[in-house]
């Protein structure tokens, strides 16, 4: 009696206890198992409707991402750049100014300072682009913005000094012709030569690196004809061993003609008038 009560229990507590313990880890896992896909998905979605200048499609996805993740400094960089190219720059500011404040990096910033100057509040950009360099100070674009900034403001001998900057890290003729423009707009006659020959050299420079970097593709291609002539010549050769070894025996015209062979040779000369 006792020992079947005990079996009653034990099956009780498995039937009505065990499942319970195990089933919450359970769904808490498929739970995040199942938002990861979901958030990757609606990223891809805003990428993609970005690409395809869908701007309602793509804010849509990415103030989904932000419902669920408050703290996506990625998703609300990406929503300023969005809201920058409608031109609806307050809200762009917005959403950088959120960004930089969750993730302080230099993207964010040069975003915030793009804006700024696309607004013409040149000194709040001058001091975005810096704060970026300081950041990030071996990015050439940055330098070139920042000098544009220090332009507007007056400021010609520091946005010089940011484009020389500018050169050192990546040498462009892009650098150089923003340089061109400030000399031409102080009218430094000396210095506008001097950066147009800083221009010519740059471009004959790079078109002898291109030349140089050409010449063993040509002469890859040189050698692969010389490759291809002489695989022709071998097929040839061997074509020609190919025929002489199947080529059919000659017949012996002095040898007397069988009877079976002679009667088709007679009615075709008879035919043709020979005989």
């Amino acid at each position: 009696m006792l020992s079947a009560v005990s079996i009653l229990v034990l099956t009780i507590f498995i039937i009505f206890f065990i499942p319970k313990y195990n089933a919450v880890p359970e769904d808490d896992d498929e739970e995040e198992i199942r938002r990861t896909p979901q958030m990757k998905k609606l990223w891809n979605l805003a990428q993609s409707a970005m690409r395809e200048r869908k701007p309602l499609k793509a804010e849509k996805a990415l103030l989904t991402i932000l419902k669920f993740d408050e703290k996506n400094a990625a998703a609300y960089n990406r929503l300023g750049i969005l809201y920058a190219k409608e031109k609806h720059y307050k809200e762009a500011i917005e959403c950088f100014e959120i960004a930089q404040s969750l993730d302080n990096n230099a993207s964010s910033l040069h975003n915030v300072g793009l804006i700024y100057y696309e607004t013409g509040k040149y000194e709040k950009a001058a001091m975005a682009f810096s704060q970026a360099i300081d950041l990030e100070g071996d990015q050439p674009g940055r330098y070139i913005a920042y000098a544009k900034a220090l332009e507007k403001l007056g400021e010609r001998t520091k946005a010089i000094d940011a484009l020389e900057t500018a050169y050192s890290l990546n040498p462009s003729t892009v650098v150089l012709r923003h340089l061109l423009e400030i000399y031409e707009n102080i009218e430094d006659y000396e210095n506008v030569e001097i950066t147009r020959h800083r221009i010519d050299e740059l471009q004959a420079a790079k078109a002898k690196a291109e030349e140089k970097a050409a010449k063993p593709r040509r002469s890859l291609i040189q050698h692969k004809t010389k490759e291809q002539k002489a695989a022709d010549k071998a097929a040839k050769t061997a074509a020609k061993a190919q025929k002489a070894t199947t080529k059919p025996a000659k017949i012996n015209t002095k040898a007397p003609l069988t009877a079976h062979t002679a009667q088709p040779v007679r009615k075709v000369a008879k035919k043709r008038k020979i005989i």
